[in-house]
């Protein structure tokens, strides 16, 4: 089991892909693909917050997720 600074460690790694599949979604033609990475790596980021004891870590996370979520609808899905 891993120590609760590992798994901060490993929550900044996830949110920092999740943060660059964000950006390049920007940059392609086919945003799904980038969009179902970016929502993967914050859940995983969440899950390793919440092993860590962090819930405010977790809950920012989150709220960045459903950020990222509302965007990609209104910019990428026409919904």
């Amino acid at each position: 089991m891993a120590s609760a600074d590992e798994e901060l460690r490993r929550m900044a790694e996830l949110e920092a892909l999740a943060e660059k599949a964000y950006d390049e979604m920007y940059e392609t033609r086919y945003p799904a693909g980038l969009y179902s990475d970016l929502k993967d790596y914050f859940a995983l980021a969440i899950g390793a917050a919440e092993r860590a004891g962090r819930p405010d870590e977790a809950a920012r996370l989150t709220r960045r997720l459903d950020h990222c979520r509302e965007v990609y609808r209104k910019q990428f899905s026409g919904f």
